[in-house]
């Protein structure tokens, strides 16, 4: 099992990164969280968790192990994927994710793409006993307002919503928060989705 990269960033959007270490690239799927918190380019240190399927070998990255112990607490319960779990950490930030559990907050795991009120209340009633109380705070990075549009287009394009529908929402929030950062244009979006 692979515990961390430490490499150079090749590739980031708000999905994914391509990270070089020793002459290798490495495909890594991201959360929102991850990517508002990792810089454009240089060497970063990113923790990992690994998926063997199949069919492939997927790598999910985290800036940190909270994050990541957060990601792996939310896929051990019945019903949630890699997938789901980097939505919800796409979402909210792992101390929202927390303190919507420890609270019992169904409505915030609720807005969430793919999660409906059975799978919120699961959540809560399997974790609550499991998070922890650890805080993480994240800088954001200042992007032009049409590589925010284009990054929250892709992104969510990627997680399977239609550029028909994302378009009109991303329109509609940056025409009111023209100095939106690209994580919370696509939070708000997901919202509204």
């Amino acid at each position: 099992m692979f515990e961390y990269l430490k490499g150079t960033i090749q590739q980031k959007t708000p999905t994914h990164l391509i990270l070089e270490t020793g002459k290798t690239g490495y495909l890594i799927h991201i959360s929102l969280f991850t990517y508002s918190n990792i810089p454009d380019q240089g060497e970063v240190t990113i923790f990992l968790h690994q998926v063997i399927r199949e069919d492939a070998h997927l790598f999910y990255g985290f800036i940190s192990t909270q994050e990541r112990d957060i990601f792996r607490l939310l896929i051990s319960v019945s019903g949630i994927g890699s997938n789901t779990a980097r939505m919800i950490l796409s979402a909210l930030t792992p101390d929202e994710v927390r303190e919507a559990i420890q609270s019992g907050n169904v409505l915030a795991l609720k807005g969430i793409k793919g999660i409906g009120a059975k799978t919120a209340q699961r959540l809560i009633v399997d974790l609550r006993d499991k998070v922890g109380k650890t805080s993480e705070s994240g800088d954001f990075f200042d992007v032009s307002s049409n590589r925010i549009k284009d990054e929250a287009l892709s992104a969510l394009a990627t997680l399977g919503f239609s550029k028909t529908a994302v378009s009109k929402v991303i329109d509609d929030i940056i025409s009111k928060q023209a100095d939106i950062s690209v994580e919370d244009l696509l939070r708000e979006a997901l919202k509204r989705l």
